[in-house]
């Protein structure tokens, strides 16, 4: 007997983004054909009804966990209930961050229980989230929050790049005294195990340093030098095929020519400048060291665009196929017995 298609959960994210609106799209039946998974969209019914028939597609019938999967390539599945929740493109509101936070938490629960074999995330607004008391930097912590895990990274990838983050969204002021040997290490380390799980052999990781010219012996910066080399050594004395710390204005260069499989950054945009001007439409991000799949499309809720259905679903494509591919690997964070 062949195993059942894998069950793809798709959060909406921010209701007034254009998270639904990308979701959607990228589950045009027109688009791929019969795809080798089903698509189980977690969100309100109603407005995504409502945007299905402005899309001009069929609406996917209504399911839950425990229930049988219908003879249908997507449905929906609403969680929760929000009388009060009104769809108004373009604006923050309280009310669309609560219930995008509660489809974050049903899918993980359902990942979890074995309902559903991977989540992708459409984006969420910090903002919101913080006006509605929901004290997370994104998603990345809350689904760690969520699930348990310790050790977590933020890998985005695209074209010839993999990226990890060793800081995340912090102001760019803080990112010094955040960078510890401990951190480092943690971050490299995750990055190994991620590459294999992604069927990468050599899984060959630059270290980018925090500095211009990776601190040039000390010049400028002592980061470098005193933090982020030592942890590099003692890596690469356990096994591990790390170079660093690297100048970040050439080591992205080299990476997208070659000769490294991933380069971890010490800060948010070091990473993503470079990322989003090659693969700014197909970037993705998974999250790596839990023990469930999560991708998610490597963009925000794009407000300015929410509403005219101009919104490109390319990176939300992308997002699904590689939680699908990722879903069918073995994950090296998942609980075992």
């Amino acid at each position: 007997m062949s195993p059942r298609p894998l069950r793809i959960g798709i959060t909406l994210g921010d209701l007034n983004g254009i998270g639904p609106e990308v979701a959607v799209k990228a589950l045009a039946p027109a688009r791929e054909g019969a795809p080798p998974h089903h698509a189980v969209l977690i969100g309100a019914r109603a407005a995504l009804a409502d945007l299905c028939r402005r899309l001009r597609q069929p609406i996917p019938p209504s399911w839950h966990p425990g229930a049988p999967f219908p003879r249908a390539s997507a449905v929906v599945w609403e969680p929760v209930a929000f009388p009060e929740l009104a769809r108004t493109p373009g604006r923050v509101t309280v009310e669309a961050s609560r219930a995008a936070a509660a489809w974050i938490r049903a899918g993980t629960e359902a990942c979890l229980a074995g309902h559903l074999d991977a989540l992708v995330t459409a984006p969420i607004c910090k903002e919101g989230f913080h006006r509605a008391g929901i004290d997370v930097p994104g998603h990345t912590e809350m689904l760690a929050e969520l699930t348990g895990a310790r050790r977590y990274a933020m890998m985005l990838f695209g074209g010839p790049l993999r990226v990890v983050l060793a800081t995340r969204h912090i102001p760019l002021a803080d990112v010094p005294r955040r960078i510890t040997a401990p951190l480092v290490k943690e971050q490299v380390r995750l990055t190994a195990e991620a590459l294999g799980w992604m069927g990468l052999r050599r899984r060959r990781i630059a270290v980018c340093g925090l500095n211009p010219h990776a601190g040039e012996g000390g010049d400028i910066g002592r980061e470098d030098l005193a933090i982020i080399a030592p942890a590099v050594r003692a890596l690469r004395r356990a096994g591990l095929d790390v170079h660093g710390p690297q100048p970040g204005d050439t080591v992205f260069y080299q990476a997208a020519n070659g000769a490294y499989d991933a380069v971890v950054a010490m800060y948010h945009d070091q990473g993503l400048a470079p990322l989003k001007l090659i693969a700014f439409d197909s970037g993705v991000n998974v999250t790596l060291g839990l023990p469930i799949v999560r991708t998610s499309p490597d963009h925000g809720t794009a407000f300015d665009l929410a509403g005219r259905l101009r919104a490109n679903p390319s990176s939300m494509i992308e997002a699904i196929r590689q939680a699908a591919r990722l879903a069918r690997r073995k994950n090296p964070w998942a609980r075992h017995g």
